[in-house]
């Protein structure tokens, strides 16, 4: 977590630190999430190659109670995930964050408020990933590109965003307007109306906004989220983080100097840099 006045007053007092080529590369994921390639000194590997000066590994967090097991690790194969990140750590010269991209759903709070508390952890991704989701096996109900009501499913899925942004478990938004990797983009007018007030939740827990470049990878063609949005961040002084959501260790990095420039265009000079979860600026490059 941040405290955004004080992330303002950094900004502001010049601070004379060199920066790296790019940013750090703050979303990645191993194969122990089923749909992904690689460990993480596979990824620290690659972040070394590309000149990054640290990389997060943020595997899907483990549910103990069956939310979406195809597409996450399961709780018996943290340990092994943990002792992977450290291991890598000791192996490479580069910084290596131990972190995990946990999900919010309705309930997800009595479970992974004390998990978060026992793990030494640098960073904790926050994301909604489904609208719903039936845990006795019938098909999640996903968002846009399920249904013909684009608007209402923007409504249901910013409603989950700024529910998830109160439980203050989590650092980083992620991927804030995922929904239109499958088509039904909204209009700008209706992105005006209902994401500033979660933009200012956002700003309250004290998070950042993840910039990811994996929006170019996909339908989108752009990062999540789009400049109109990261515009709205940075007038809140929402500080920003920047993340491949690397799925193999290729996309290390992928899009950072597209995403710097558009970090720039919006009015960012520094981006969050993660410690044992607490943020500090550093300038972008």
């Amino acid at each position: 977590m941040v405290d955004i006045h004080a992330f303002s007053r950094l900004l502001s007092t010049g601070m004379n630190t060199s920066p790296s080529i790019f940013p750090p590369d703050y979303h990645s994921h191993t194969w122990l999430c089923k749909h992904a390639y690689g460990e993480p000194s596979d990824y620290a590997a690659a972040a070394t190659a590309a000149g990054l000066p640290e990389i997060a590994c943020t595997d899907h967090c483990p549910t103990p109670i069956g939310f979406a097991p195809e597409v996450r690790m399961e709780p018996h194969e943290f340990d092994l995930y943990r002792d992977w990140v450290m291991k890598a750590r000791a192996e490479h010269g580069i910084d290596i964050l131990f972190g995990v991209e946990a999900d919010y759903h309705d309930g997800c709070e009595e479970y992974l408020e004390p998990f978060l508390k026992e793990q030494p952890l640098d960073i904790v991704l926050g994301s909604v990933h489904y609208l719903a989701y039936d845990p006795d096996g019938q098909p999640p109900v996903k968002g846009l590109w399920e249904t013909d009501d684009a608007e209402g499913n923007w409504k249901k899925y910013l409603d989950r965003v700024a529910r998830m942004t109160d439980t203050g478990l989590y650092d980083v938004a992620g991927h804030l307007d995922l929904p239109k990797r499958f088509g039904g983009r909204p209009d700008p007018g209706l992105i005006d109306e209902l994401m500033p007030p979660v933009m200012q939740r956002i700003a309250n827990a004290g998070m950042a906004v993840e910039i990811n470049t994996s929006g170019f990878r996909h339908l989108p063609g752009e990062q999540y989220p789009s400049l109109q949005i990261l515009n709205m961040a940075s007038e809140l002084e929402i500080p920003v983080t920047f993340g491949s959501d690397a799925h193999t260790p290729t996309n290390v990095g992928q899009y950072f100097e597209e995403a710097v420039i558009l970090a720039r265009r919006a009015g960012y000079t520094h981006y969050l840099q993660f410690k044992e979860r607490q943020g500090t600026p550093a300038p972008l490059p």
